[in-house]
């Protein structure tokens, strides 16, 4: 059994409009949440062996917080310009692109891609109220878990499980 991670980067900051979007940091609601979800990953367990993480100053912050709760465990991410604003048929590319001998992947990424990607995934077998909390609002810095049975390269839309559906806002 594989499991996926795809995580929704922090809160951006638009404090500096003359910024371009690719170059928005984290606000100080985002930071907070970022580790936050590092904290709640890492009490479940659910260290990634692999990371994807779009090449946008605010995903990568999101994913230099949460690797800071997972302390010296945290893999060393890839960072992909592909997956900024990507749709979810490219980020579903990505995950078919991890390596075979891969258990867990955190995938943290933007919407609308990412939500359209974990509704996408979604198939027989998940949770209903993690599936109903999902369809209702992906926000940010939230996080969906997959289970999916097979090889990453052959992972489609339907074909996973959604076992966890995660909010920063929830978790306090």
């Amino acid at each position: 059994m594989r499991e996926l991670i795809l995580m929704r980067h922090g809160k951006s900051s638009w404090d500096d409009p003359s910024l371009d979007d690719f170059d928005r940091p984290l606000a100080p609601r985002g930071r907070k949440a970022a580790s936050r979800m590092g904290t709640e990953i890492a009490a479940r367990g659910w260290l990634p062996d692999h990371v994807v993480v779009s090449a946008a100053l605010r995903t990568r912050q999101t994913w230099r917080r949460v690797a800071t709760e997972l302390g010296g465990a945290a893999p060393r991410p890839q960072y992909d310009e592909t997956l900024y604003m990507a749709s979810a048929d490219r980020m579903l590319a990505i995950v078919r692109a991890v390596p075979a001998d891969v258990s867990r992947v955190l995938l943290v990424g933007h919407n609308p891609g990412m939500e359209d990607l974990a509704r996408g995934l979604a198939g027989p077998g998940s949770d209903a109220e993690a599936l109903a909390a999902m369809r209702a609002k992906f926000p940010t810095a939230a996080l969906a878990g997959f289970e999916l049975d097979g090889g990453w390269a052959g992972v489609g839309f339907a074909a996973a499980r959604l076992r966890h559906f995660l909010r920063p806002r929830t978790l306090d």
